[in-house]
């Protein structure tokens, strides 16, 4: 039933894949959509209400600032100033009759100035409940009140033994305590904003009265009243360090704290308003919006409604949760399908190119079907038979390469050590008539038999240091003795390790031709082998060959290890030190080889370093 519905064509198949993921892509695309949605309009009611708090900041930071300018104004006046001056000392106010009558008409005429600027000024009149100015014996004062104040003289006494009058009292600036019932009311049902500021003298520093100034919670509650608030909305006022909470037209105190899971200050307006996401003590998440109240360092914050995005959430929810199925639904069945059809197929070409990749280049009829995918299969044997092919072919191209650059490399080393010997064996039967040639001859055998043994062995260091002897008792003859060999090897196992047959032999030819006998007078070549580490901790064979001759220049140190000398004569003679770096590196990489050390002058020393990978007879393989 299936293969009828579902035509072969790949064609085909790939367009009922397209149609599941067009249904996917509209899921993502509403849910896309439904968390943008939600941003914004989260960021709609962040913003929104943080203008209407922006709105009562402004009217209470304006009226507050006319209440600091009255206030600034009665601790200024000249005439208040006058008053406190004149009462400070007098302890009830003078009759008509009496000699400091006048002193009555300044206390009327002082207090309708208070009067007239406390009418004048802005939101005084509305929100000061209480003004009283009263000189430092606190005995006569003035007082305006729109309250049922007591009348009698005791209240500026009343004030002045109160702890929260004296905290501001005596505070450098304004100190905001929060809101503080009235000592002069009986009724403590009502609470006010005290104020209470010192009035120093004109003429000096000297405290000569005080005012004291009451601001009714109306000042927050009257705007507080017009901001259009949810039922699970929250409003809380800041004040110094007491926190209230708006509740039905009053400011209750609460002690309110939100552990911030999230700040979202992005999303408002002004940069000193705060919005964040919160986690309130029941666990509930919400997002919250805090704003300066005026310049006090008041704050007013809002708890959002959660309501309308719970409602526009669960329409969303639905809709997701209807998609999602349709697209679960849907998504299972085009699974089966395409699993039968597309994934198989794929997945055996999957596995059989890696198969290929791991080595494996058999073919494989399995998936070679009548299909496109048939095609592709079809191709991939073909491939990996050709890859084999080539591999096998390159294989060999190789090993012949590598055999050929060793017989040339080797071909090169054979006469230019044949030269020297026989050369050696001519002075020697010139010199000494006879003597000594059939030890030479001995040692040259079994050098000549070494070096018969084929171009890619390698041998133990031992046997390698064996050939380099008999080498040296060639030239022995040749120098009659003047020249010492002398070997340092680190410790015993170090004889097992394998190096490349007849490679140091050109090195101490090097230390004897072109180091030693130029110099023209005694000498001595050292051999050391040591074991190294290299920066990875693998483990590395060192061998240097140091003799006392005349040193090398920096220049000639290259041009011995790259066989960059020009002269026909000089190729000859530096050849063997130069095939034997390439030698290594063509076994080993480019981090071994063959380095230089070397100084000219009065102590004139040549040092050259051979770096081997450390290998012995037992393991070929590097440790």
């Amino acid at each position: 039933m299936i293969k009828r519905i579902f035509p072969k064509s790949i064609r085909s198949k790939i367009i009922v894949s397209t149609a599941a993921v067009t249904m996917a892509i509209g899921a993502i695309t509403v849910s896309v959509c439904f968390s943008v949605f939600q941003t914004f309009l989260r960021k709609a009611e962040i913003q929104s209400a943080e203008f209407n708090m922006q709105v009562i900041s402004n009217n209470v930071s304006a009226d507050m600032e006319n209440i600091e300018s009255f206030i600034d104004w009665c601790c200024t006046n000249t005439e208040i100033n006058h008053y406190l001056h004149v009462f400070r000392n007098q302890d009830k106010m003078p009759s008509i009759t009496s000699a400091d009558y006048t002193l009555r008409a300044v206390a009327l005429n002082t207090y309708e100035r208070l009067k007239e600027q406390y009418n004048n000024t802005p939101s005084s009149s509305t929100y000061i409940s209480r003004v009283l100015i009263a000189p430092e014996n606190r005995k006569i004062y003035l007082q305006i009140s729109d309250t049922s104040a007591t009348t009698t003289s005791a209240a500026a006494d009343i004030l002045y033994e109160n702890k929260e009058f004296q905290k501001l009292l005596h505070a450098p600036d304004y100190m905001w305590n929060g809101l503080q019932p009235d000592p002069l009311l009986s009724s403590g049902s009502r609470r006010f904003l005290p104020i209470a500021r010192p009035i120093y003298s004109q003429y000096n520093s000297d405290r000569i009265g005080w005012v004291y100034v009451t601001i009714p919670e109306r000042l927050l509650t009257d705007y507080i009243n017009t901001l259009p608030l949810e039922a699970d909305s929250t409003l809380y006022v800041t004040i110094g360090e007491h926190t209230y909470q708006y509740q039905n037209g009053r400011l209750e105190d609460v002690n309110y704290k939100f552990q911030i899971t999230k700040d979202v200050s992005r999303m408002t307006f002004h940069k000193n308003n705060i919005a964040m996401q919160v986690r309130l003590s029941n666990g509930d998440r919400r997002y919250a919006v805090s704003c300066p109240l005026g310049n006090s360092g008041w704050r007013i914050t809002q708890l959002l409604s959660n309501q309308s995005h719970l409602a526009q959430r669960n329409v969303y929810n639905s809709i997701l949760a209807v998609i999602i199925v349709t697209i679960f639904i849907s998504g299972l069945i085009l699974y089966l399908i395409l699993s039968r059809l597309i994934n198989r197929p794929v997945m055996q070409l999957k596995n059989r190119v890696q198969s290929i990749s791991q080595g494996d280049f058999s073919q494989d009829a399995a998936i070679e079907w009548q299909d496109e995918f048939g095609m592709i299969g079809k191709g991939i044997n073909q491939m990996s038979e050709n890859v084999k092919s080539l591999m096998d072919k390159k294989v060999e191209d190789e090993k012949q390469k590598k055999d050929l650059e060793y017989q040339i490399l080797q071909s090169q080393i054979n006469p230019h050590f044949l030269y020297n010997t026989l050369n050696s064996i001519k002075w020697m039967a010139t010199i000494q008539g006879a003597g000594g040639i059939a030890e030479m001859t001995t040692a040259l055998s079994r050098l000549m038999k070494n070096i018969s043994k084929g171009s890619n062995a390698q041998i133990p260091l031992k046997k390698e240091l064996e050939l380099v002897q008999d080498y040296f008792l060639i030239q022995q003859y040749r120098y009659g003795g003047s020249v010492t060999l002398d070997f340092q090897i680190e410790h015993d196992e170090l004889y097992r390790c394998l190096i490349h047959h007849f490679s140091l032999q050109p090195i101490v030819e090097n230390a004897l031709f072109h180091g030693i006998e130029p110099k023209g007078c005694a000498g001595r070549i050292l051999v050391k082998a040591w074991e190294d580490e290299a920066g990875d901790g693998a483990r590395l064979l060192k061998i240097s060959v140091t003799d006392n001759g005349v040193g090398m220049t920096e220049e000639t140190m290259k041009k011995v290890l790259s066989g960059e000398l020009d002269s026909s004569a000089e190729f000859f003679r530096h050849v063997g030190v130069n095939n034997v770096n390439k030698r290594i590196q063509y076994e080993f990489g480019e981090q071994y080889g063959i380095t230089i050390e070397s100084a000219t002058g009065e102590d004139s020393y040549t040092t050259m370093t051979m770096t081997l990978p450390y290998r012995t007879e037992e393991r070929m393989t590097e440790l």
